[in-house]
């Protein structure tokens, strides 16, 4: 690996060349990070301290390539590099898989702290994508069985590399298919299911910003006219392929939380519930399929 050095007044100098190219701070400061290895904290610190030395993991002409490529086909910077920062974990992703957002974190704390000290046995993640829910909950539960299940190989292949990355890859099954069919040999057995599932409605997707819209998977996103395409299919069978007392954990858009917890509720789940995300905004749901 190249390893790069140059004195803060000079760093200082060359980011200031860099945006003035075009971009956001955010977003530069956050490839530096991941890409050349001078964290947003170390970065912080030259501004106030620019006589310090600065070591880069990379050459300067690499970052500005990927930089130049960034504003040239907003391709998302997470695809360039490799690399995602979720949580507590350093996902790989590329083209073809969704980039986990900061708000499916909440999905994983929701879902423990609604099972509190219990251990699920047997527990799905539904549209798994690049793995990150699957190798949470695998992380956080060492003796329970896992599934994984996306209707995308490209996604598949990308969730078990990010799985045996984080040394899960054993006690997580990857199945192939739509939402809840590759789960039929488990039905009336998932004690925990959670999903990200697409939710965007038809409309807005096709207005997201290009680094969005242009370069992430639609099939991850476009969740049909009204967005319910994907939660209308996952709540229809819910009930069917949970255990009993067996829980489900959803993310959705934030205008959708009365119109998901109906789909619940219609399906004959109960202790139907709506979650904020860290704006306040009910952007998750939760429900239970009865005991009796």
């Amino acid at each position: 690996m190249q390893q790069v050095q140059l004195d803060g007044e000079q760093w200082l100098a060359w980011r200031r060349r860099q945006l003035a190219l075009g971009g956001t701070p955010a977003a530069f400061d956050w490839l530096v990070d991941l890409a050349g290895g001078l964290s947003w904290q170390q970065q912080q610190q030259l501004r106030l301290s620019p006589q310090q030395p600065v070591r880069l993991t990379c050459g300067l002409s690499r970052l500005e390539a990927l930089w130049q490529r960034h504003l040239d086909t907003a391709e998302p910077l997470q695809y360039l590099v490799g690399l995602c920062p979720w949580r507590d974990l350093e996902l790989a992703v590329a083209p073809g898989v969704l980039i986990p957002r900061q708000e499916t974190e909440l999905l994983v704390e929701l879902a423990l702290a609604l099972l509190g000290q219990a251990c699920p046995g047997r527990w799905a993640d539904l549209g798994t994508g690049s793995g990150c829910l699957a190798l949470a909950l695998a992380l956080t539960w060492p003796h329970s069985h896992g599934m994984a299940v996306d209707c995308s190989a490209v996604a598949l292949q990308q969730a078990a590399h990010n799985l045996e990355r984080g040394g899960v890859i054993e006690r997580v099954q990857l199945l192939q298919g739509s939402w809840w069919q590759p789960l039929r040999p488990w039905w009336g057995g998932l004690e925990l299911v959670v999903s990200n599932p697409p939710y965007i409605p038809t409309a807005v997707w096709a207005g997201l910003d290009p680094v969005v819209r242009d370069h992430e998977p639609a099939l991850a996103l476009d969740g049909g006219p009204d967005g319910l395409d994907a939660l209308r299919a996952i709540a229809k069978e819910a009930a069917a392929a949970l255990a009993p007392g067996g829980l489900l954990v959803l993310e959705h858009h934030h205008d959708q939380s009365e119109a998901v917890m109906a789909l619940l509720a219609a399906a004959g789940l109960e202790q139907v519930q709506a979650h904020v995300d860290l704006e306040g905004q009910q952007r998750f749901a939760s429900a239970r399929h009865g005991l009796t």
